[in-house]
């Protein structure tokens, strides 16, 4: 099970960290992707950490914006993010799918609950 937290109202240029935590396991051998879906809009692939911790993948939109990593306990991901700009609100989740870390929701075989972030102008 996934439990998301951090989400919120930021200004633009602000920041934001959101976290995602394995309730009752650990993301060992598991990659963590982030999601999110706009209001009217089909949820959409940000960014993530592959099961190792070591490699990291990102929309354009968000490279050199938002970082994705993993606590040492290997039990939350984070995805940090900054220079928040309004089209980056939305409904954000994690997912974790083992042994995969792309950009294909239908991969993921566990899904957070999601956390809302507002960017306003």
């Amino acid at each position: 099970r996934l439990v998301e937290s951090g989400g919120g109202l930021a200004q633009a240029g602000g920041s934001l960290r959101l976290a995602c935590v394995a309730s009752g396991s650990t993301f060992n051998n598991y990659g963590v992707g982030w999601f999110r879906q706009a209001p009217g809009k089909e949820r959409e692939f940000v960014a993530a950490l592959s099961w190792s911790a070591k490699t990291t993948y990102y929309i354009d939109p968000v490279k050199d914006r938002f970082v994705v990593s993993r606590d040492s306990a290997e039990t939350t991901t984070y995805l940090e993010m900054n220079n928040l700009k309004p089209e980056d609100t939305g409904v954000y989740y994690c997912a974790a799918a083992e042994l995969y870390f792309g950009g294909e929701p239908s991969t993921y075989e566990y899904w957070g609950q999601g956390t809302q972030v507002t960017v306003s102008s």
